[in-house]
Order: C-alpha cells, then sequence, then structure tokens
C-alpha cells in the first residue's frame, strides 16, 4: 500500500505536504485554543508535522494515518526529534473508513478529502471518531477567483471549474452540511510557493541521483513545465485553507 511513486519522489524533502507554512500551523493550533492532553485524529497525515509540532506546543496526543509509507517513516522520526514520540503515533494505512478505536477533540482531514468520496463524505467519516462537541478540520481548495476558462482551470490542475467553488460558496457549502464554520487559516502566495517550488529542487536532485530510472522521463518532463504552469494558473487562481467546523 502506497501513493503514487512520483509524490514520493517530489515530495520527498517536504515537511508539510500542502501549501500551509511552518507559521500558518502554529496559527492554526493556538486559533483552535488546544489544551494539554486534547486528542488528533489526522487522515492523510503526510510527514507529521502537524502532530509533531503541536505535541510539542500545545501538549496534545494524536493518531496519524497515511498511506505513503516514505512519509510516515518521516513522521516517526520528526517525532523522536522533537521528543515527541511518547504522544504521538503513525499508522501506514489507508485512512478511507478509518475510524479511531475512542473518540478525540479533533478529528482532521487536511487535504486529503478524497479518502471519503469529498467534503462531505470525508465530514461524515471524521464524525465517526469525535466526540460531543468537538472540532473537524478540513483542508480544502477554493478559487481566489474564478478562471475565465476550462482550459485555465485545467492548468490549475483541476478537472473542470466545477472542481471547486469561489471562497464565499465554499464556506455556504460547509454550512449546509449541518456545520457552523468556527475558524479558518488561509495559505497565501508564499505558502504556495513553498509547497511548489520546493519540488523543483527536489526533483532536480533526483534526477541527477538517478538519471536511469524507470521515472526519470517523468520526473524531468514536469521540471521542465511545472514553474510555468504553477506562475501562470495555481499561484493565480487557487486559494487552500483549513476549516474549522462543529456540529449543529
Amino acid at each position: 500500500m502506497d501513493i503514487p511513486r512520483i509524490f514520493n519522489i517530489t515530495e520527498s524533502a517536504h515537511r508539510i505536504h500542502n501549501p500551509m507554512t511552518h507559521e500558518k500551523l502554529a496559527t492554526l493550533g493556538a486559533a483552535l485554543r488546544l489544551e494539554p492532553g486534547a486528542s488528533v485524529l489526522d487522515l492523510g497525515s503526510g510527514s507529521g508535522e502537524m502532530l509533531c509540532t503541536w505535541a510539542r506546543d500545545h501538549g496534545i496526543t494524536g493518531t496519524g494515518v497515511d498511506m505513503s509509507q516514505l512519509f510516515t517513516d518521516q513522521a516517526r522520526r520528526r517525532a523522536m526529534e522533537l521528543e515527541v514520540a511518547d504522544r504521538v503515533e503513525f499508522v501506514h494505512g489507508d485512512a478511507a473508513g478509518y475510524v479511531s478505536e475512542a473518540k478525540v477533540d479533533v478529528a482532521a482531514c487536511v487535504g486529503a478529502t478524497w479518502i471519503a468520496g469529498g467534503v462531505g463524505g470525508t465530514i461524515e467519516l471524521l464524525t465517526r471518531s469525535l466526540r460531543a462537541g468537538g472540532l473537524i478540520l478540513i483542508g480544502e481548495p477554493y478559487w481566489r477567483r474564478l478562471p475565465p476558462t476550462e482550459e485555465v482551470a485545467r492548468g490549475c490542475l483541476a478537472s473542470s471549474l466545477s472542481d471547486f467553488l469561489l471562497l464565499p460558496d465554499l464556506l455556504a457549502s460547509l454550512g449546509g452540511l449541518g456545520c457552523d464554520v468556527v475558524e479558518m487559516v488561509l495559505a497565501d502566495q508564499d505558502g504556495w510557493d513553498r509547497y511548489e517550488a520546493a519540488k523543483w529542487l527536489t526533483m532536480r536532485r533526483w534526477l541527477a541521483a538517478n538519471p536511469d530510472d524507470e521515472l526519470a522521463g517523468e520526473v524531468r518532463a514536469k521540471l521542465g513545465t511545472e514553474p510555468e504552469r504553477y506562475a501562470a494558473y495555481t499561484r493565480e487562481y487557487l486559494g487552500w485553507g483549513v476549516f474549522a467546523l462543529m456540529a449543529r
């Protein structure tokens, strides 16, 4: 069980696998008013930076689940580095359908709502692990401004304009799912730069070390096109945020 290998290659040097910066993660943790001992479930936990830094800074406990063996191993090493391995654990497995044995204070899926078929299904899945009155965290893209054509939307790696909503419409849709939106922290263009541009150096160094790998051609092609595509499309049109919800 693993994610497609191309993502393990391009994001192997990332600690955060979305456009949130370390500063934004810290802002989010403070905004949620996390108490020592609060329990957090993170589905699609990547390299574990959110759980590990919140365990260090707020004293939370947590479990992360991710399909990438590489990212899971990195998360475990990060927990040891920050001396929080006694408070957080990371499971290599499929987050789709994962329900914790004990109810948690915060149930999160930050950037992987595909695990349950979209935002609505992911909220339903997270609710199954959540104590009454707990917080749900959803990380989701939105249109900063509406692309003028379907071609531009595809340049943002969407399949169509309908894949994402403008921010007011996204917030309204979350309310329509029976939730109050109680906090949000939005990525900015610097966060997008750190997420996307960091891949380019990783790809270049990987190509130098693996010129004969079966994916070398694909990585070379991505490195040749991604900077221009990102600057023309994603950076201009696509937003991303983490939204805190409470069931009504």
